[in-house]
């Protein structure tokens, strides 16, 4: 069981970043949620994993904290949801908006998710609304990241790669290409030139959660 890794953070694409410990890098997939928060390459960076194994790979998924990890725990577990759609859970809602859609039995919110249907989503809030609480009480211990600041007006051809890298995420999460092109050419509208990646990323899952 790989539990925790850290070293220097060598590659960022979302949902995806390579992490170098002494000359290793891991890949580790991570949720949006997740991604948001990481520093900027070349810096150091610790997260928490889950490693699963399958019969046709390894894979090692990664968390800002420990809190998130145990909610992912919880999330595989649920008959009908895999590591790729626990993620794309935890890209459109942090663990305590999950919690609190919980509580609500908020069916039509877990459903604007990809992959996610009403059965599915009926099923997530019988199965977990009173244990997500549980698990934020037991394991809270945030790591130390950075949040991004403000982003700033870029290129047309930084412009152009952010717009590519945020609808090869969007596809990585679950979300059709029509979907994906979609949500980022009206997170482009939105933002204007301070468009990079994560913006891009951030202000499309924003708008395809609210519906």
């Amino acid at each position: 069981m790989i539990s925790r890794i850290k070293g220097e953070l060598v590659e960022k694409a979302p949902p995806q970043l390579v992490v170098d410990v002494h000359g290793v890098g891991y890949e580790v997939e991570v949720s949006m949620s997740t991604f948001f928060k990481l520093p900027p390459v070349g810096a150091p960076v610790t997260i928490y994993t889950q490693f699963i194994v399958r019969e046709d790979a390894q894979l090692l998924y990664g968390f800002a904290d420990k809190y998130e990890r145990s909610v992912f725990r919880l999330l595989v577990k649920v008959n009908g949801v895999g590591p790729k759609m626990a993620l794309a859970i935890l890209s459109g809602m942090t663990p305590s908006e999950l919690a609190s859609c919980m509580q609500r039995e908020d069916v039509v919110a877990l459903t604007r998710i990809p992959g996610v249907g009403k059965k599915t989503a009926e099923r997530l809030i019988v199965e977990l609304r009173d244990k997500l609480q549980a698990a934020e009480e037991l394991t809270e211990d945030p790591l130390d990241f950075q949040l991004s600041g403000e982003s700033l007006p870029v290129s047309q051809d930084d412009q152009k790669q952010a717009r590519e890298d945020a609808e090869s995420a969007l596809l990585a999460l679950g979300y059709k290409p029509a979907q994906a092109s979609k949500a980022v050419a009206s997170a482009e509208r939105e933002l204007g030139d301070a468009r990079d990646s994560e913006a891009l990323i951030r202000a499309a899952l924003k708008a395809m959660l609210a519906g």
